[in-house]
């Protein structure tokens, strides 16, 4: 679950259907899947629960409180999981990437202009880069 940003806006003019729509898809979706997967490790004796979290997640910004939130709590939901399965053979790991030239801006911003000027002048991540990092974690 690499994640859901939407709009820009402070942390005083909100659009909470958006921020419920984040914290749903950041927070919620990835418990219910760690949930999911984690008793079948358990039972196999094995596993790797890697979640994908944001350099948002260490580093909060403004215009991206709620989305920083989300991101936080996959850190700590992370950090607290692996705490859970300590003396288990289950291991844990959260990918923190920075900048990541996806479709998560042109969602973001509603906008393909507007994504697009967000990485001028800078060579961010592309999904390949991410993809690589969780194979090397594995």
């Amino acid at each position: 679950n690499a994640g859901l940003a939407l709009g820009v806006e402070g942390a005083d003019s909100h659009d909470m259907k958006d921020v419920v729509t984040m914290i749903t898809t950041n927070v919620t979706a990835l418990i219910a899947f760690s949930r999911a997967f984690l008793p079948g490790f358990r039972a196999r004796g094995k596993g790797h629960l890697i979640n994908v979290g944001s350099i948002a997640g260490h580093e909060a910004y403004a215009g991206g409180s709620a989305y920083c939130a989300t991101k936080h709590a996959v850190d700590a939901f992370t950090t607290a999981a692996r705490h859970d399965l300590v003396g288990t053979p289950i291991r844990v790991t959260v990918i923190s990437p920075g900048m990541v030239n996806t479709e998560f801006s042109t969602v973001r911003f509603n906008s393909k202009d507007k994504a697009d000027s967000v990485y001028e002048n800078i060579e961010p991540l592309v999904a390949a880069d991410i993809a690589d990092n969780i194979l090397y974690a594995a």
